[in-house]
């Protein structure tokens, strides 16, 4: 089966190689960028299946008109995926409301856009697959990326309704989730402007390990990614939520850990009652 894609975020890492991969494969593929050029090498190795459109995604005009490209050059879109993104540095303190906000609409408000947009197109073919690239900072909080991970964990939480939502349409949804990969992430990321000195012993060891890991030959490679993109979509039982890289699996089975310890010392914070300050008295035992 042929499928028709629409891929945010194509002009280099993660989007570029799943795009690539696609075409590849044989799919056709609605690849955008901010900067089209950025995909002329991508278009040119594969005129017929690869169609570059300039796309920055907070801007709702671009959004629709990337959607009506799809339909007009291709009939539809079969698989979305909202892979665009931008980090922001910062600890909470340190972040301010409009950085605040314009992270959350790069990663929240466009891909629910984007997804409100090809949903029509879906419900009518009866069939299509949203793939969301979330992160593992979609489960678990890093110190300096306090606005990423609330938008990563907004995602998820759009993720996991959207599922449900349109699960009766033959339409299903997946929320991938990235380990640690060889991109430019780390080198593009943005930095609030207030930052405070006394939060560097905090978040330095953070922000020293993202800024270098484009060159870490530890991390996983961009291709490994697409290859299990495109397992995903062609899989009938592949669950909603899917880490990718050996290391993700090794960061959330600890996260998972700490979540059980948690709940237990939660549940039994709540169960003492001489720990409530309006609980009764216990009982005075009897002496005989």
């Amino acid at each position: 089966m042929t499928r028709r894609w629409l891929v945010t975020g194509c002009s280099s890492g993660l989007g570029r190689a799943l795009a690539a991969a696609a075409a590849a494969a044989g799919d056709l593929v609605v690849a955008t960028a901010r900067r089209p050029a950025t995909l002329d090498e991508l278009a040119e190795r594969h005129p017929d299946r690869v169609s570059a459109v300039a796309l920055d995604v907070c801007d709702a005009a671009q959004c629709e008109a990337a959607v009506a490209h799809a339909v007009e050059r291709f009939g539809g879109v079969d698989v979305l995926v909202n892979n665009a993104g931008a980090g922001l540095f910062g600890a909470v303190e340190e972040v301010s409301d409009d950085e605040l906000r314009r992270q959350l609409e790069v990663l929240t408000v466009a891909p629910w856009r984007l997804t409100r947009l090809v949903l029509p197109l879906m419900r009518r073919q009866g069939f299509g697959h949203v793939v969301n690239v979330s992160s593992i900072a979609g489960r678990m909080g890093l110190p300096g990326l306090s606005a990423y991970v609330t938008g990563k964990y907004a995602l998820e939480g759009m993720s996991q309704a959207l599922a449900a939502e349109v699960a009766p349409f033959g339409i299903r949804v997946h929320a991938v989730e990235p380990g640690g990969f060889a991109t430019h992430y780390g080198t593009s990321l943005a930095e609030a402007a207030g930052r405070i000195p006394a939060y560097a012993q905090v978040t330095g060891d953070v922000e020293a390990g993202l800024r270098g890991m484009a060159g870490n030959p530890a991390l996983n490679r961009p291709d490994v990614f697409a290859h299990h993109v495109l397992r995903l979509v062609e899989s009938p039982t592949a669950p909603l939520r899917v880490p990718i890289g050996a290391d993700a699996y090794d960061f959330l089975q600890a996260v998972e850990s700490a979540n059980t310890t948690e709940l237990t010392a939660a549940r039994a914070f709540t169960q003492h009652p001489t720990e409530h300050p309006d609980a009764d008295p216990a009982p005075a035992t009897p002496t005989g």
